[in-house]
């Protein structure tokens, strides 16, 4: 059965990284994989300047009309349609950051709505250390508003707290009490709980509820920016 996850939330949430980890442990397992740049409101981090890691992995990505030509126009290319049409083991879409962004995806509904039983994951990336899920309130506003725009139910939240190179186990363990609150209001689960492996294992260690967990992803990192070298660039 194919499988497909649909990553969505707010601007800065880490929705690509999660996308690309997702993507490239499928295709590690050898599964067919498609990757697909839905998000048409960030024009920073793309999964399209990761072009040459997903073709070396063997991996289709399917990217915006223009996407990276310094264009700032997007528009959804017709080769996602390909993502219902051909026989992949495993399809990942990284939609745009808010509620606007979301729009791109929901002209796909009735594919989704097709897709058999139990095979689609849409999975609100939550970061609370970012201004538009900084509490239970925006979180659940938030969400609420990108289910309208992309026509799809969240199946379930990440809890992908973070502030990039600074961050510390205090980062997980505080998104872990404020999703925990947010899945006790609306009842959408946690699914998963992601970062880097030694704070991911020190914030398991601590003997939280695994109910508000959900399966422990430790994840590389793929999107990061080199600032040092691109200052020097410049």
């Amino acid at each position: 059965m194919k499988k497909v996850y649909v990553m969505i939330g707010n601007y800065g949430s880490g929705k690509t990284e999660l996308a690309l980890n997702f993507a490239f442990r499928a295709a590690e397992r050898g599964e067919r994989t498609e990757l697909l740049d839905l998000d048409m409101v960030n024009t920073y981090f793309r999964l399209t300047e990761r072009g040459r890691m997903t073709r070396m992995s063997e991996i289709r990505l399917v990217s915006p009309n223009f996407a990276c030509s310094g264009i700032e126009t997007l528009s959804v290319p017709a080769e996602v349609a390909s993502a219902f049409a051909m026989d992949w083991d495993t399809v990942v879409f990284d939609v745009g950051g808010d509620a606007v962004g979301a729009t791109a995806v929901g002209r796909y509904h009735q594919d989704f709505m097709d897709l058999e039983p139990g095979s689609l994951e849409v999975l609100n990336v939550v970061n609370i250390r970012r201004p538009l899920a900084g509490t239970v309130e925006r979180i659940i506003h938030l969400q609420e508003e990108m289910q309208i725009h992309s026509r799809l139910k969240i199946t379930g939240m990440i809890n992908n707290t973070n502030l990039a190179q600074i961050t510390t186990p205090a980062e997980l363990r505080d998104g872990y009490e404020m999703i925990r609150e947010v899945s006790l209001r609306t009842g959408v689960p946690v699914s998963y709980t992601s970062g880097k492996k030694e704070l991911l294992d020190q914030f398991l260690s601590e003997g939280h509820d695994p109910k508000f967990i959900g399966k422990p992803l430790a994840i590389d990192t793929y999107m990061q920016r080199d600032w040092d070298s691109w200052v020097k660039g410049l």
